[in-house]
């Protein structure tokens, strides 16, 4: 494992502000290690999540989907939740660093079914970069609000929790309702609240309120993921074109 990825301990942290420094290691020089290496490793699951989604379309799980529309997005959305508490216990190893590329890796995995749609549309590919470049334009805009605000917006935690958990609830109901006008409307609802998240991630991560860079990861993955594969779905929904 590169030591530049040696995972910060958020107790070793917290402790060094107490501390007296001899001008070697500072609050802030922990801090842009932690920024560094969250942006380094979060650009590093890009590659899981592409090949996820790359063996996902060999193995042709667009048919299992279709077939079990109900059974295996839950398995996957349970073995994704299962997977983000074993990243949380790995998170002081580096043995973490390799569960958040094997999450990522099933994250790819679970996108398969809407990449598949968007291939046999004659803009898929089109929308599928749109989406992307709309989900980094978005990052960029939270990251610059984060940076510069004064604000600590690290305080909208418990109101996006609980929004959070509404948009779950809603999404394993559809799954049995099958209503395409509330899917649009969820994933709309999802583009809002994922990226508040970001901005909540984000303000946390520069502000030092966040200590651990896989930890760090993770989050911003996760809103990241939320908000592309959401924005996709809106574009296929609306500008999706199968002439």
């Amino acid at each position: 494992m590169d030591p530049k990825f040696k995972p910060v301990m958020a107790g070793q942290a917290t402790r060094s502000r107490g501390q007296v420094f001899d001008g070697t290691v500072t609050p802030q020089a922990t801090q842009n290690t932690v920024l560094r290496n969250t942006y380094w490793l979060l650009a590093l699951t890009m590659l899981p999540t592409v090949a996820g989604a790359f063996v996902g379309s060999q193995l042709n799980l667009y048919a299992q989907f279709a077939a079990h529309p109900i059974a295996t997005p839950l398995l996957l959305l349970a073995a994704m939740m299962g997977m983000l508490f074993v990243v949380t216990a790995l998170r002081n190893s580096a043995w973490g660093v390799v569960a958040l590329f094997a999450f990522t890796f099933v994250a790819g995995l679970s996108i398969t079914p809407i990449l598949t749609v968007a291939a046999g549309m004659r803009n898929g590919w089109q929308l599928v970069g749109l989406a992307g470049a709309m989900t980094a334009a978005i990052f960029f805009t939270m990251a610059f609000v984060a940076t510069v605000s004064k604000r600590d917006f690290s305080s909208m935690g418990k109101f996006l929790m609980v929004g959070t958990v509404v948009l779950l609830i809603a999404m394993v109901a559809n799954l049995f309702f099958q209503m395409p006008a509330l899917s649009v409307a969820l994933s709309a609802i999802c583009v809002m609240l994922f990226s508040a998240w970001l901005l909540h991630d984000l303000s946390r991560l520069v502000r030092g309120g966040e200590t651990n860079y896989i930890m760090a990861t993770m989050n911003l993955y996760l809103d990241l993921f939320n908000i592309f594969v959401s924005l996709l779905n809106l574009l296929l929904a609306f500008t999706g074109s199968r002439d």
